[in-house]
């Protein structure tokens, strides 16, 4: 009797997975609770549902490793890389995607291949048999999370990720905002007029500061203890670490010219992103709250241009679980007290949709390759696959373990090649270069 493969959750992580494993020849079920257990942050029932951000960052292959993750994903005919790029919005150098279509043809193409099954049904246990994979995300439901904790005889770590809000188009007053991409980034005019800019002088920006360190925020449970994603910091969070923080980070204002007045430079500029293709709906970049509903809307009013903003969705924060990898996985990504379980996407330790698409792909493929009685080469740690998985089950320091983006920094060095600022093009190029030779040679051996 051919072994089916059982993969729980149906995020990024699930539905990269379930697609390698499937296109492998190996029978898949799906278990994905919702719609029938719902979440905090999903919407709806579809598979791969953006709910943090409809960005996958920088698309830039050759100068950050993010966009190396996607080149890799797309050499392995990944689902999810595939998919964004049929469904992207201009977004200057990012990849930014219409995210209800996207997660509509994530969930079509997986609902109509032939090898994959899809139940909405929620699992509550670690089986001892069969080969199954976890991929439940940061939301995982806390019966599993309970089972998780008794397998693995400790509990497990968290933080708390936050979520922007967004803001009707058509409620933005364009008399004081203005179109265009930092720098004019991007290869046409309209990834070069891609986001939507608010301008704030000194005043307007020291009264906003005021008003959102003196909001009512979201209070933590007794007993729980807040540590944040420092790549998914709440606006507040960062206000708090210093009054200029803000104008350092999403707010900083260097790149652009306001066409309102193209001599007065911004003292802090809110870039909005679009968040689908009719351009209806704009998300606040990198405005992450963890701020009431009431409060959200006092204080996001107070920006030039969305004094009367009409808001498709508040922002808000939630629980984000994750294991300690590096001491309960071994390197294909299986619990070592169960190597009949794998664990994919965010609940391993990486932060991100596409690293968690990422370690959806290759958790998939190792696992249909056990399956069909197969033996893959080992993921080349030069790779930005390696670089990523080889830090999550066992380069990483176990006992300071904390969830972690792809980055230059997990690759090894290039012979030949001198460190500092000045070299940093030519740095980055170089571990690119190495690393898609080594990928390619990596799938044209499996």
């Amino acid at each position: 009797m051919t072994q089916v493969l059982h993969i729980v959750g149906g995020g990024m992580a699930g539905s990269e997975a379930a697609w390698q494993a499937a296109e492998m020849g190996v029978d898949v079920i799906i278990h994905e609770m919702r719609p029938t257990v719902g979440t905090f942050a999903h919407q709806t029932g579809n598979l791969a549902e953006m709910v943090c951000s409809n960005s996958f960052r920088s698309d830039d292959d050759e100068q950050n490793a993010v966009g190396l993750l996607h080149w890799e994903m797309r050499a392995a005919n990944g689902l999810i890389m595939t998919t964004a790029h049929a469904h992207r919005l201009p977004a200057g150098g990012a990849l930014a995607v219409d995210r209800d279509p996207f997660a509509e043809d994530v969930t079509a193409k997986l609902r109509s291949h032939p090898r994959v099954t899809v139940t909405d049904e929620e699992v509550t246990a670690l089986p001892d048999d069969g080969q199954w994979i976890f991929a439940t995300g940061p939301l995982t439901s806390p019966a599993l999370g309970e089972a998780i904790r008794a397998e693995t005889g400790s509990d497990a770590l968290a933080f708390f990720d936050a979520i922007a809000p967004i803001v009707y188009a058509d409620s933005i007053d364009m008399s004081k905002a203005w179109m265009q991409s930092r720098y004019d980034k991007g290869e046409t005019e309209e990834e070069r007029a891609a986001y939507l800019n608010c301008p704030m002088d000194r005043d307007q920006y020291e009264a906003f500061i005021d008003a959102l360190l003196a909001a009512d925020k979201t209070e933590f449970h007794e007993g729980e203890t807040a540590g944040y994603f420092d790549g998914c910091l709440p606006i507040e969070v960062m206000a708090e670490r210093g009054r200029q923080t803000l104008r350092h980070g999403p707010m900083k204002p260097v790149g652009l010219t306001n066409p309102h007045a193209p001599d007065v430079k911004p003292h802090a500029v809110v870039q909005l992103r679009r968040d689908n293709a009719l351009g209806t709906l704009f998300n606040i970049v990198g405005f992450q709250t963890k701020m009431k509903y009431g409060a959200q809307t006092d204080v996001f009013r107070r920006i030039p241009g969305l004094e009367n903003a009409s808001f498709a969705r508040l922002g808000g924060i939630h629980r984000n679980t994750f294991i300690n990898s590096p001491t309960l996985l071994d390197a294909q990504m299986r619990l070592k007290s169960k190597p009949n379980i794998r664990f994919a996407g965010q609940i391993t330790g990486v932060e991100g949709y596409v690293e968690s698409a990422a370690m959806g792909l290759l958790a998939g493929r190792t696992a249909a390759a056990e399956i069909l009685g197969r033996e893959l080469p080992e993921v080349p740690k030069d790779s930005a696959m390696g670089a990523l998985i080889h830090h999550i089950t066992g380069g990483a320091e176990a006992k300071t373990f904390q969830p972690m983006n792809v980055n230059f920094g997990l690759f090894r060095p290039v012979d030949g090649l001198k460190g500092g600022r000045r070299g940093r093009r030519d740095r980055y190029k170089a571990y690119t270069d190495r690393a898609k030779a080594e990928w390619q040679t990596w799938l044209d051996q499996c």
